[in-house]
């Protein structure tokens, strides 16, 4: 590709992250007219309109959402060239892209993060907090932490950075109209609140001290994608919660919330990091993922 129609591309994508020709232009270095020059070389060059103009707004044409996102996978694609170079030295650069729990990630990857920018200044971090199963590749991330759900795509590698104890529990009033089950079998007769993300559910895996792990096969008439809404539920009285202690410790302590079970071991839960296969593991990734299992292993049992 010449270098003219790189010019053309960037200013395309400074116009549509200004939303303006005069703040793209200006961006890069270019006039008003310039930089509108540019967007019609390029539709021409493309044989499509990229962005609907009016007087007062640019909006992107199907068409030019299209082409936007393939020229972001290809700026990730950079940035990560340009790690790969700082990796020889160590030395962690560029954007890290970081998808994560909502709840979790809020409590125990934030604070993480402060320490990693204070530690990298030539890094910058973008995150999504989603409970959300998030396709890594498709979606540009670098790098994933994820509770209790590995990845069957052989392009993606799992790490276990850290493991957390899972507590079967109820709200009291819930316990009061139906019952305290007693053994695992009993929760058959439940409700019981499943996280369930597309067509992933996960499991809730139980056993009696000294005994196999059996798998929990109770009703599930609500299933959620958030572990949050999961507690919310079960605060609420909705069903039976099968939720990591960081969610729910306090609520247990104030009594909002019962625990069950008892003759039943704790499963503990893997954290997993999760992220693409490479020859060689970008920098700024590698530094994150060993700062989370070194910071995790004292705090999080």
């Amino acid at each position: 590709m010449q270098r003219a129609q790189w010019d053309d591309i960037f200013a395309f994508m400074s116009i549509v992250e200004a939303g303006s020709f005069v703040g793209g232009g200006r961006a890069i270095g270019l006039t008003r007219s310039a930089a509108g020059k540019a967007l019609v070389r390029l539709e021409s060059r493309l044989g499509v309109r990229l962005l609907n103009r009016t007087t007062r707004h640019l909006s992107l044409t199907d068409e030019g959402r299209v082409f936007h996102e393939h020229c972001l996978q290809v700026l990730a694609a950079l940035d990560d060239a340009e790690a790969s170079v700082g990796q020889r030295t160590g030395t962690p650069r560029g954007i890290l892209r970081l998808s994560v729990p909502d709840a979790f990630g809020r409590l125990h990857v934030l604070p993480l993060l402060r320490d990693y920018l204070k530690a990298w200044p030539e890094v910058q971090v973008e995150v999504s907090f989603t409970d959300r199963v998030a396709d890594i590749i498709e979606e540009g991330y670098d790098l994933a932490v994820r509770i209790n759900v590995s990845s069957p795509d052989t392009r993606l590698v799992s790490r276990v950075v850290a493991q957390h104890p899972v507590i079967v529990c109820a709200a009291p009033a819930y316990l009061a109209a139906r019952g305290v089950p007693r053994t695992p079998e009993e929760l058959a007769a439940h409700d019981c609140l499943f996280f369930s993300s597309r067509t992933q559910r996960q499991p809730w895996r139980l056993r009696l001290k000294g005994g196999a792990w059996v798998k929990v096969e109770g009703k599930s008439r609500l299933r959620l994608d958030s572990g949050e809404a999961i507690r919310d539920a079960a605060l609420a009285g909705m069903g039976i919660a099968y939720l990591p202690g960081f969610l729910v410790d306090e609520d247990l302590a104030r009594g909002r919330l019962q625990a069950l079970l008892p003759s039943c071991e704790q499963e503990k839960v893997p954290i997993l990091a999760i992220y693409p296969s490479k020859r060689y593991l970008p920098a700024k990734v590698r530094r994150f993922i060993d700062l989370m299992a070194e910071q995790w292993r004292a705090t999080l049992r």
